[in-house]
């Protein structure tokens, strides 16, 4: 049984803060990335994950120009962890507004949830990789 997922002590901002410049959904899926670390950093797993992880998701997100999440789609839920699915959702939209796609106007990009017993994650965009 895992432990409890730990709350996120963020509030979502009023206004976007960043601006991002990529050109592409992949580049912009490292700026997403390393807002989402921000606004979680007590979240993070810190270090290489373990060999066998509790959930791994795949979720494309739409961002709006103006860095809004306007959807939510589960390439691949960890099915067997209904309460990872709500959290991961939950993140997700509480770190909005993301940097706005300032070139793109909207886009939709694609992480992978690396998901630890603990409640802490790791996104494989920025991961530190696994034992």
């Amino acid at each position: 049984m895992p432990e409890p997922i730990p709350q996120s002590s963020t509030t979502p901002s009023a206004a976007p803060t960043a601006i991002s410049n990529a050109r592409t959904p992949r580049d912009y899926r490292h700026d997403a990335a390393t807002h989402l670390y921000t606004q979680n950093r007590n979240r993070i797993f810190v270090g290489k994950m373990p060999p066998m992880l509790y959930a791994v998701g795949v979720l494309q997100v739409d961002i709006n120009g103006r860095g809004a999440v306007t959807g939510l789609h589960w390439m691949r839920a960890p099915s067997h962890a209904p309460e990872v699915v709500a959290e991961i959702e939950r993140t997700v939209r509480q770190a909005a507004p993301y940097p706005v796609p300032q070139r793109m106007g909207r886009v939709t990009y694609t992480d992978t949830w690396l998901w630890d017993q603990s409640g802490r994650f790791q996104l494989d965009t920025l991961t530190e990789g696994q034992l």
